[in-house]
Order: structure tokens, then C-alpha cells, then sequence
């Protein structure tokens, strides 16, 4: 049994439940979790969750990705990217004759925040149906806008009608969906052409791996060597060691009092609701604990505590 984190890279074609379940087969285990889907054609990166390390699922999912896409401008289609039906396209070449700067212009304005309608092909639900369930069958509900951030935006070129761009977001943002936005500012419509996720949190493009290439590695029995522990997705959180009392009550969940973490000469005070990595003398990693000011405590976040 595996516990912690896969960086995996989703090829087109796959869904990622279909990783999912693949990844189940590969590692010959049934708990495990992506962090967030991913459309079929696109690729990139998909954090999965293992063991222990499910218990991360909704913490990862809370953080910014990156994404490398490409707008093609000129057109409108059902899906809001290239792969649905055309619903309008501009006269041919008017989009080509954009003026470049007003393109920019629109493109960067969408940095900040903004209230975005997500699109009906879509896996949120309305009254127990998913969208794009609905959609199949022909039928649009009204969606309520929500509020996304678009941290970044930077055109790395531009090539009209194509438009290609990095964008860093909040969660729950549609790339498809800034696409057709762009689109509709410029007034000739747009629609997303490719799009790859090149970064969730910490998990970058460079490091991940196809499924072919973890079905090497377990056939190599290597499979081990490719998992991220979950304490490393808190290392920016200050670790703190108990002591053998600390120990007992760790292993339960329980709260801790500051008289059961071992305390080294010159170490600071925690800030209130400071979080902390808790560990034991071997480094065996027990959990996220948040340090309470007005009780001189700390009570456990999440615990990963491996049996």
C-alpha cells in the first residue's frame, strides 16, 4: 500500500477518472483520488492521491494552477473550446485583421477578479444533474456567475487569430470559459484551441509522469521511488517534534499542551492559529496541528498517520 502523492501527467484522450482507475490497477490499490479534473483533450498535470494521502484531495484542489493555452479568436462553439459545434464564426480573415494591441489589451484586462458563468459542458451540478449532462440532451440551465481570480496572464505569442498565453488562476476557473470571455470583449467571439496544465501548487509539468511510464517503474519495482510523501505539501509550515508523552496522544488525534513538544534553546513563540508539522524523534510524520494563543494548545487539522 503506497501512501502520498503522484505527479501525473494526463495525455489527451483520458478522462481523470480514467487515471484514476488505471493508477488502481497499476498500483494494485483502490484508495486513491485525483485533485481536480481535467478536460479529455487537454494534458498536463494531475496530482493523485494515495492511501494516507486522499486526506489531500480537497487541499490540493484548493490550490492555483498554471495552464499554457491557446485562444483561437473568430469563433463561438457550444463547448467553448474547439472540439464542440460551431455556433458563429467572424467573416473569413477579420479576425487575422484585429489590432494587436487592442488583442493584448483584453487579454491582460482580464487580470483580477471577475465573475465567470461556468460553461453548461461541465461536471457541476444543478439540482442533482451534472451540466454537461443536461447539455446532451439539448438543454441550457442558467448557471450562477461565480467569482474566479486570474492571478497572471502573460502572451508568449501572438499570431492572430491564435493567441497563446499562460494564465496562473484561482480554483474553479474555466479556461475555456476566459477564452470565450476574450472573445466576446474583442467582439468576434473566441474559442479555446489546445490547453495544457503546466502547474498545480507545488506539482510541476516537468516532473510528471505518463502512465506508461509508471507502468515501467512498477514493473521495475520502483514504484516507491515516485511518491511524495504528504508532509512535503506543508514544508513551508514550521515542524515540531514530541516528546514520548506527546507521542501517546498524537497517536490517538488528541490535542497537544506545549509541555509535550520537545523545545530547542532560542526558539521562537508560534503566532496564533500558527499551523505546524508534528512529528515524532524517528521523523515519522504524524499530522497538521494549528497552535491555539488563548488555550496554549495545539489541535489537530488533518492527521496522515501511517499504521
Amino acid at each position: 500500500m503506497y501512501n502520498g502523492i503522484m505527479n501525473v501527467y494526463k495525455e489527451a484522450g483520458y478522462t481523470s477518472h480514467d487515471v484514476v482507475a488505471r493508477l488502481r490497477g497499476i498500483c494494485k490499490m483502490k484508495k486513491i483520488g485525483h485533485t481536480g479534473t481535467l478536460d479529455p483533450d487537454a494534458v498536463g498535470v494531475l496530482p493523485v492521491c494515495l492511501g494516507s494521502g486522499t486526506k489531500l484531495c480537497d487541499m490540493l484542489t484548493d490550490w492555483d494552477k498554471e495552464y499554457i493555452a491557446v485562444l483561437r479568436l473568430g469563433v463561438t462553439t457550444d463547448t467553448q473550446d474547439m472540439s464542440g459545434c460551431i455556433l458563429r464564426q467572424c467573416p473569413a480573415g477579420e479576425a487575422q485583421r484585429l489590432d494587436p494591441e487592442a488583442v493584448k489589451a483584453a487579454v491582460l484586462g482580464f487580470v483580477g477578479d471577475y465573475d465567470q458563468i461556468p460553461p453548461m459542458y461541465s461536471a457541476l451540478k444543478v439540482n442533482g444533474r451534472k451540466l454537461y449532462e443536461l447539455a446532451r440532451e439539448g438543454r441550457e440551465v442558467e448557471r450562477r456567475a461565480r467569482r474566479v481570480k486570474i492571478r497572471e496572464i502573460e502572451i508568449l505569442a501572438l499570431e492572430l487569430p491564435l493567441v497563446r498565453m499562460r494564465v496562473v488562476c484561482s480554483k474553479g476557473t474555466y479556461i475555456r470559459t476566459l477564452c470565450y470571455d476574450i472573445g466576446e470583449q474583442l467582439g468576434c467571439g473566441g474559442a479555446m484551441e489546445s490547453l495544457t496544465r503546466s502547474r498545480v501548487g507545488i506539482f510541476g509539468i516537468e516532473e510528471a509522469l505518463t502512465l506508461e511510464q509508471l507502468e515501467k517503474l512498477r514493473d521495475e519495482d520502483k514504484i516507491s521511488t515516485v511518491i511524495i510523501k504528504p508532509d512535503t505539501v506543508f514544508e513551508k509550515d514550521r515542524a515540531v517534534t514530541v516528546t514520548a508523552a506527546g507521542q501517546r496522544m498524537a497517536e490517538n488525534g488528541n490535542v497537544l499542551t506545549m509541555d509535550q513538544l520537545e523545545r530547542q534553546a532560542g526558539e521562537t513563540e508560534f503566532a496564533d492559529a500558527q499551523q505546524l508539522r508534528v512529528y515524532d524523534r524517528t521523523g515519522r510524520f504524524y499530522g497538521i496541528y494549528r497552535y491555539y494563543k488563548e488555550t496554549d494548545v495545539i489541535k489537530p487539522v488533518r492527521m496522515f498517520l501511517e499504521r
